[in-house]
């Protein structure tokens, strides 16, 4: 079946392609917004993983605060599985990846993509990351005002401070670090997060004289009560794009709805991209051929434009699946900022002459609110967690086996790889007194990490993608530095024993698989197909140098989408 013509097909309503839609809408254009998985929170959608519901939305009206309410959940378990990488419909099971080893890819289907279990985290990237490392076709400067378009629409402000978050910031300051303040960042040191979530009413939370129920619209902010990752719940109560977590489904997707030209169509998975090839020319895409996910039905839509941002896996998935030049770099180049978790834990008495109180609560505040950057090595954040995801993070999995076939004595770290046993129920029972820090390197792009399909492999929609990944010496060695500045830190912040996870990779942030300058040009437009081009993390040139890569993806797809109607509308 062939759909009704856009000026632009919008392929992934994640955290950057709702950005390059709303764009694109607000000068005019009409598009369509496809996405994967279901669309929360929308009347037209009452039961998204339990009946089919309508075909599309593209009211805004249609959105309610109510219905995300009883839809998001704060049980850690439950969110993830409702939200993780597949269809609606629960009963047939995620979407099938390949990644080596004991990694994971951690990915959601659904409008507003892997936003819904982001951690809000919005800094910019380095700039010489960008200005420096030799791998981009624009300067910084070409992102600044994107910035600060995404940073106003989505309420970017430093993280409020807690325990946790102070007792970092100690350790910091003593281990001889510089305090940071500014955006655009050039040197090492430490600063709250800049988060996408609004902050808390100071007289109802810090102030600690409120005794209510923590809902709308009494609180209008956070909670301080954790629970970015399980979807965006909070507050209870208040209306769908005043939830305090600015995922692009409660920020972008309603401002590309509310100009009247967007229309939103969930549980579509896009199979194709149909092209003409006038005799001896480069192609031209026409349009996108879409799966629904209910009924199995294929429909192709006809549009001016085609945009793929389904994400640094799925897009180059789609692009090799399709009957598309066979480009060198596609799918090559991934970076997921090679990451590992190193856990501080404390005497009752040392945090009481520190803090002031025995605990350091990390369940208590935002999840991620502090952090240390570190241009050319990457980032330390803090990570509040409940018990269960801590001990997933700090003591799950390594790369390197159980702790006691590790001798530490001249590391900076009493214990490194997994705990099993008394050992690992001795820390647990100090869940309280633990902090966790979250190691994020700088890794750089390479030919031979990225993705590909095989024949033989397949799912409802095509070959699958496999994911391949190893990092560099020269990454191992950035992510070894900075474990052991995360090691001093923990030390001087005083804490009494410090674990080392030695985590395998895990593709958490991922980007650079259709990378500027090799698959598409400085406007996002591939080189080998005229009039499609890349609004996602898979256009970013590399990993950004190490910070939480949404606002330079989400900056890149703004910019992306005003190339997109200079050059063709």
């Amino acid at each position: 079946m062939v759909d009704a013509e856009y000026d632009a097909v919008v392929v992934g309503a994640g955290g950057d392609g709702p950005v390059a839609a709303w764009k694109l809408a607000e000068a005019g254009l009409s598009v369509l917004l496809l996405e994967a998985g279901p669309f929360h929170g929308n009347e037209k959608w009452p039961d998204p993983h339990g009946d089919p519901g309508a075909e599309a939305s593209s009211d805004v009206d249609d959105l309610s605060g109510e219905l995300l309410d009883e839809q998001f959940t704060t049980r850690e378990f439950e969110m993830v599985n409702r939200l993780i990488f597949g269809p609606a419909d629960e009963n047939r099971g995620i979407w099938a990846r390949k990644f080596p080893g004991d990694g994971a890819i951690l990915q959601c289907a659904g409008v507003g993509g892997t936003t819904l279990h982001y951690t809000g985290c919005h800094p910019r990237a380095y700039p010489a990351a960008i200005d420096e490392q030799g791998h981009w076709p624009i300067d910084y400067a070409d992102l600044l005002p994107y910035y600060r378009e995404v940073e106003e629409l989505c309420d970017v402000q430093p993280a409020p401070v807690t325990a946790k978050e102070e007792l970092f910031f100690r350790g910091a300051a003593a281990a001889g670090w510089e305090f940071i303040d500014g955006m655009n960042v050039t040197s090492p040191g430490y600063r709250p997060q800049p988060n996408a979530i609004r902050r808390p009413d100071r007289s109802l939370h810090v102030d600690g004289d409120y005794d209510g129920e923590f809902t709308y619209p009494d609180v209008t902010g956070h909670t301080l009560g954790l629970g970015e990752i399980a979807g965006n719940p909070h507050p209870r109560g208040a209306p769908f794009e005043e939830k305090a977590k600015r995922a692009s489904n409660v920020s972008f997707v309603p401002a590309a709805m509310r100009t009247g030209n967007v229309t939103v169509r969930p549980n579509a998975f896009a199979v194709d991209v149909t092209t003409e090839t006038p005799l001896g020319d480069t192609p031209t895409a026409t349009g996108v051929t879409f799966r629904d996910t209910w009924s199995g039905s294929t429909t192709t839509v006809e549009a001016e434009v085609v945009v793929l941002a389904a994400g640094a896996i799925e897009t180059p998935r789609l692009w090799l699946n399709a009957d598309l030049p066979d480009e060198e770099w596609v799918g090559r180049g991934l970076t997921l900022h090679f990451g590992d978790n190193v856990m501080g834990l404390w005497d009752a008495d040392d945090l009481e002459a520190t803090l002031g109180k025995p605990t350091v609560d990390q369940h208590e505040g935002q999840n991620i609110a502090a952090r240390f950057d570190y241009p050319g090595l990457g980032m330390l954040q803090t990570v509040g967690t409940t018990p269960g995801v801590g001990a997933i993070l700090g003591f799950g999995a390594s790369a390197s086996g159980f702790a006691f076939q590790h001798d530490t004595e001249d590391a900076p770290w009493d214990t490194m790889g997994r705990l099993a046993g008394p050992d690992l129920k001795r820390l647990l029972s100090d869940y309280r007194r633990m902090l966790p820090v979250l190691v994020v390197s700088d890794d750089r792009p390479l030919k031979r990490n990225g993705v590909t399909v095989q024949d033989g492999a397949e799912d409802e929609h095509g070959p699958i993608p496999l994911v391949n990944y190893t990092p560099s010496e020269a990454d191992r060695k950035r992510r070894d530095e900075l474990a052991e500045i995360a090691a001093e830190i923990l030390r001087e912040a005083g804490a009494s024993h410090v674990h080392r996870s030695d985590s395998p990779p895990t593709a958490l942030h991922l980007h650079s698989t259709m990378r500027m300058g090799k698959v598409v040009d400085e406007a996002c437009e591939a080189y080998a197909v005229d009039r499609l081009f890349v609004a996602d993390h898979s256009a970013l040139a590399n990993g950004v140098g190490g910070p939480n890569p949404t606002n330079t993806g989400q900056a890149l797809a703004a910019r992306t989408g005003e190339k997109i109607v200079e050059r063709y509308f």
